[in-house]
């Protein structure tokens, strides 16, 4: 639910959301075969740490965007540094992290 009012979300921006999943696996997967600018990467995809996706997506070299609902403590140790919105978020906090987080990876 949450995963398609976040690609609403991004499509009313104007975006184009090149890739959903609804597992890790999966995930990982599509990091690797999909063509994208950043990831918006949920911390809990059923009940399992989003970890091994944010390091596919950093050996990528593309930047990424955590949402959770349990704050900073919540996100994987190694990826506190990272950016992440904080659940719920509305339209335009998405908005200003998504530039600001292109930005500096154009930086």
């Amino acid at each position: 639910m949450i995963r398609m009012m976040v690609s609403d979300m991004l499509e009313e921006l104007g975006y184009r959301v090149a890739a959903e999943a609804g597992d890790i696996d999966e995930a990982v997967r599509l990091v690797q075969c999909t063509d994208f600018d950043i990831a918006i990467l949920d911390v809990n995809v059923n009940g399992k740490v989003i970890s091994p996706v944010a390091e596919a997506v950093q050996l990528r070299g593309r930047p990424f965007v955590f949402a959770t609902g349990y704050g900073v403590q919540g996100l994987p140790e190694k990826f506190r540094d990272r950016p992440a919105l904080q659940k719920p978020f509305q339209m335009d906090t998405l908005a200003r992290m998504i530039d600001n987080v292109l930005r500096d990876a154009a930086a």
